[in-house]
């Protein structure tokens, strides 16, 4: 049993860490503070309704129903591209930026670079809660239209714990398992990460990376 567990949680782990959609916004959701807790609650949710699913043995299903897979791809290439432009867009438009951080002390001037001024506002207030919805819904959207996800999830997983036999379900539970150690790593890394990046140069460059990130996974969708 602790074998079948131990096997689960590896495969996760091995297909979660690399770079994607879902972890690069969590990353920068979680740097602004945003929502953070609530949006790996959202990437775990998803990540266990879809090892459920696979291990249930949805897959085959799906493979019976090949339209559902381009919906997903075609809307996903949308998603990210839309994404990735706007990210571009920040990246290359200098202004005056606000990062929120939730501590209670006195706002504080931010140094200035290259001309632009970012304020360090710092406060006992939560984001509003007003944006919390579209966060989850934004958070939702790069999760279940992204075919890759489905791939690592429902196919690959589901398909590894059938060889688990009785034990498969044990198998879902560790790649769960997985799922919870690594948002729960995301979460803390993007709260440390954002102490660096208190300057519009560092936000820039925050940007540039996550828009080469989306636009990169749209193309590679598209021509998938």
């Amino acid at each position: 049993m602790l074998t079948a567990f131990a096997a689960g949680l590896g495969l996760c782990l091995s297909l979660i860490i690399a770079p994607g959609a879902q972890n690069v916004f969590l990353l920068r959701m979680g740097v602004k503070r945003r929502h953070v807790i609530a949006l790996a609650v959202t990437c775990l949710v998803s990540d266990a309704i879809m090892i459920t699913a696979g291990v249930a043995g949805f897959g085959v299903v799906v493979e019976h129903l090949p339209w559902i897979f381009e919906l997903v791809r075609w809307g996903g290439v949308i998603f990210l591209a839309a994404y990735g432009l706007a990210a571009a867009w920040r990246a290359v438009r200098p202004q005056e930026q606000s990062i929120v951080v939730d501590t209670p002390v006195p706002a504080e001037p931010a140094a200035s670079h290259g001309g632009s001024v970012a304020t360090l506002v710092r406060t006992t207030k939560a984001a509003p809660t007003r944006t919390l919805v579209p966060a989850i819904l934004s958070c939702l959207a790069i999760t279940w239209l992204n075919p890759h996800a489905y791939l690592d999830t429902v196919f690959l997983v589901g398909s590894v714990s059938a060889g688990y036999g009785d034990l498969r379900w044990v198998f879902g539970a560790g790649a769960v398992a997985g799922s919870a150690i690594w948002f729960t790593l995301m979460t803390v890394a993007a709260r440390f990460a954002a102490r660096w990046l208190r300057s519009p140069r560092a936000w820039r460059i925050l940007d540039a990376f996550i828009a080469v990130a989306m636009l990169a996974l749209a193309f590679g969708l598209a021509v998938a």
